[in-house]
């Protein structure tokens, strides 16, 4: 048996029949739905079974069927007896990364992302914008860049993607600037909103007396925050965190490379599709990294972990 690190994924791994296979082969996944459903008050399954599409993606739905899927896969390493050593989240992630360390209750975690949804599209709708992915260029140029336009920086993923985030005139400014800098390439993302942008103050400032009600516990594993890419030491500094996180950057390159640093060598991408467990390959070629998400890729990540 290894050391697991697990990695949760975010917003954007959604899709139409994700978590199905889990669904129909262990009834505690089935609970966890009927469950999450309750709580949400919405049909989670359907919604993450059925779709359709163009109502999955709505972020105030995406946001919690994500994390139900990600809870369903970590139920499902729990029945083999496969349990985490340290835990790191993607942005929204990051609440499924929590409650794997036992950091919050189901009911809270899906509170917490059900209105992080709301409140992030309603801000999207008042101050609309875009994002953008910038490849193969000099972090500090990216920097320098966003100044100019009166850009942020979303996420640092990996050493060769940077995304942007703004309104979208001077996010286009922004890939117009990338590229004549020499980025290799420069992508406007098809998303509903700024993610991670100052646009987003009105989310934050909703959604911080809706943190301030649930209950945290201290962290029985590390967990690695998106906002300073260092382990959450206790429950008491993680509101702010969550918080902050709305409007702030995402480091998952540097929290990568924290949990590489602190001696981890194998990652298990726990949720649907495999873009961390792809991020992770462009971060450090010399660790071990497995996603688990159907049965597939479960019998293969139980055949590694022999």
């Amino acid at each position: 048996m290894k050391d697991w690190v697990f990695l949760f994924p975010g917003q954007g791994s959604q899709y139409v029949g994700m978590g199905i296979e889990f669904y129909e082969a262990y009834s505690e996944v089935r609970e966890l739905f009927s469950h999450a459903g309750d709580i949400l008050k919405m049909d989670v399954a359907k919604l993450c079974f059925e779709g359709p599409e163009d109502v999955l993606v709505m972020t105030e739905n995406v946001q919690p069927a994500i994390t139900v899927v990600n809870l369903a896969c970590f139920t499902v390493l729990q029945l083999h007896e496969i349990y985490p050593v340290a835990a790191a989240g993607h942005s929204l992630g990051e609440y499924s990364a929590l409650y794997a360390a036992g950091v919050m209750s189901l009911k809270d975690v899906l509170n917490l992302v059900k209105w992080r949804g709301v409140y992030m599209q309603e801000a999207a709708e008042q101050e609309p914008g875009s994002m953008a992915a910038i490849m193969d260029l000099d972090e500090e140029k990216i920097l320098e860049i966003c100044r100019v336009c009166g850009v942020e920086v979303a996420n640092i993923n990996c050493p060769d993607q940077t995304i942007i985030t703004g309104r979208v005139e001077p996010i286009q400014q922004a890939i117009a600037m990338s590229d004549e800098a020499g980025a290799k390439k420069c992508m406007q993302l098809n998303v509903s909103g700024p993610w991670h942008s100052r646009c987003m103050h009105l989310a934050r400032e909703k959604f911080e007396p809706i943190v301030n009600e649930c209950e945290f516990y201290d962290p029985q594993i590390p967990v690695i925050n998106n906002i300073d890419a260092m382990p959450l030491k206790s429950a008491g500094e993680l509101k702010a965190k969550l918080v902050d996180q709305i409007c702030g950057s995402v480091l998952w390159r540097q929290s990568m490379e924290k949990l590489i640093e602190m001696g981890h060598t194998h990652f298990v991408e726990v949720g649907p599709k495999k873009v961390l467990r792809g991020l992770m390959r462009r971060i450090n070629r010399n660790v071990k990294v497995y996603n688990v998400e159907d049965t597939a890729s479960l019998a293969s990540f139980l055949q590694a972990n022999q």
